[in-house]
């Protein structure tokens, strides 16, 4: 598809016109300038990481150097007409390359305002060094930020023009990858789809679930290979979404993974080898189901998801358990209940049990011989504690 004509967000009328000793200063940067900007981004932008080497590595500098370029051929000129057709040019094609490698609009936002950071600070600390004067580095501040708007509008568009076409193509197969993977498919047809997504396969999946107001900014600081299942999957809450990312299966991956997480109230659920997603999105739906706050994650409550399988399973253990209590009047059978609990957890340790309950270790004496006069020899068999610990935990 050829490129449409980029109309830019912000015309820029602002005139440097820059002494030549501080343009000759800046250009001599100007390599220098560009290699750090695309290493901030590197750093700073999660689903720019590990893109230094390769093919993807030299497009972004090169984008970056045209774009610096550009902009020093700009504020060197007299008149506000400087052509920027090139840079311009440049900017939408990159935006439709990081369609194309599956970056969101978010992440290449996030990539220009880093870079545009970066890139400031270096060449501002060249100007004033070169002897800029101020009212000079403040048009050069503007037309700075005037320019990177022009750029991102120009990114932006171009993204957006290859999601409406190949891009779109793409989006649909991986939504149907996420949905091959979630309702169980063969592992054939699972292969067959992310071949045609042109998603190459991680080591393990991790599902999250998530309310659809933070899909936006987890999936700029995630891989971007990461797939959003749509709705027609088994899916999550009211207003949340799902998302499985993908991960290398190291013992740092789920660390990560939940660092990129923070400030969400995301529920994590375990890594699991890719073709068994379906089984890591059913772990984080029923730990959502738990009502807990903040980010969760989910290995760290396998105690209460096993205990919340069967609610009424547990019931029906729990009524069993405390049958014999049934006769005793309620505040009675609710201290024993009570005590019977703490005294399981606690393995009969008397002055644990006192000090849960804030009595006194003989006030815990007469009521575990009360339970032994209710419940005689069961409470030494082993299948009535494993019972009972489970009924009451």
């Amino acid at each position: 598809m050829a490129s449409r004509s980029v109309r830019p967000a912000t015309q820029m009328h602002t005139v440097v016109g820059l002494d030549p000793q501080v343009a000759d200063a800046l250009r001599s940067r100007l390599a220098e300038v560009a290699d750090r900007a695309v290493l901030t981004i590197i750093d700073e932008v999660p689903s720019y990481a590990g893109s230094l080497s390769g093919r993807m590595g030299e497009v972004i500098r090169n984008a970056v150097q045209l774009a610096l370029g550009g902009f020093l051929t700009l504020a060197t000129r007299q008149d506000a007409d400087a052509p920027k057709a090139p840079a311009i040019e440049g900017a939408y094609q990159l935006g439709r390359g990081e369609a194309r490698s599956g970056r969101t609009v978010e992440a290449l936002l996030a990539a220009y305002r880093v870079g545009a950071r970066v890139s400031w600070r270096d060449m501002a600390d060249a100007a004033v060094a070169a002897g800029i004067d101020p009212g000079q580095l403040a048009r050069f501040a503007e037309l700075v930020f005037a320019y990177i708007d022009e750029l991102s509008a120009a990114s932006v568009a171009g993204h957006t023009d290859e999601l409406e076409s190949s891009g779109r193509v793409r989006q649909r197969n991986l939504e149907r990858l996420a949905r091959a993977l979630l309702t169980g498919a063969p592992a054939d047809a699972v292969n067959a789809a992310a071949e045609r997504a042109d998603w190459e396969p991680p080591a393990t999946l991790t599902a999250v679930v998530l309310p659809e107001s933070q899909v936006s900014a987890a999936l700029t600081a995630l891989d971007s290979r990461t797939l959003q299942p749509t709705d027609d999957v088994p899916g999550p809450p009211e207003g949340h979404a799902s998302l499985l990312v993908p991960g290398t299966g190291s013992a740092g991956a789920r660390p990560a993974l939940l660092r990129a997480l923070q400030g969400t109230d995301a529920v994590v659920g375990p890594g699991a080898p890719w073709l068994e997603a379906a089984a890591s999105h059913r772990r984080a739906l029923r730990c959502a189901a738990l009502g807990l706050e903040g980010l969760v994650d989910a290995d760290e409550h396998l105690a209460a998801l096993l205990l919340g399988a069967d609610p009424e399973a547990r019931a029906d253990l729990r009524a069993r358990v405390l049958a014999p209590l049934a006769d005793l009047r309620p505040s009675t059978a609710e201290k024993l209940t009570d005590t019977l609990r703490s005294w399981l957890l606690h393995h009969g340790r008397r002055d644990a049990v006192a000090e849960e309950l804030f009595v006194h270790a003989q006030t815990v004496r007469y009521r575990v011989g009360q339970l032994r006069e209710v419940y005689g020899d069961r409470l030494e068999d082993p299948a009535f504690v494993l019972d009972a610990t489970l009924a009451l935990a």
